[in-house]
């Protein structure tokens, strides 16, 4: 697997993959660019979508309604470890 710093799309899909496993996230049957997460206190839905990964934390505004953030590719695996997995 690439170093931590280097940007997502430098890395193979298959280390994508393994780096959401390392990550405890769940591939969804029959979506393969799919993932859900669950944490203590969120959870959330990942989208490996084009040029971006789309993160959907559930029900984590405190109204009840998810909230969505997009993250470019270009950022580091540490840097998107560091902005999606310390939660909403």
């Amino acid at each position: 697997m690439p170093s931590a710093d280097t940007p997502l799309y430098n890395h193979p899909l298959p280390d994508i993959e393994q780096w959401l496993r390392e990550q405890n996230c769940e591939q969804e049957p029959g979506s393969p660019h799919q993932w859900h997460v669950e944490r203590r206190t969120w959870q959330a839905d990942l989208t490996l979508d084009i040029d971006s990964i789309v993160v959907r934390y559930l029900n984590a505004s405190p109204d009840g309604q998810d909230i969505q953030r997009i993250f470019k590719y270009s950022l580091s695996r540490q840097d998107l470890n560091e902005a999606i997995f310390s939660g909403p």
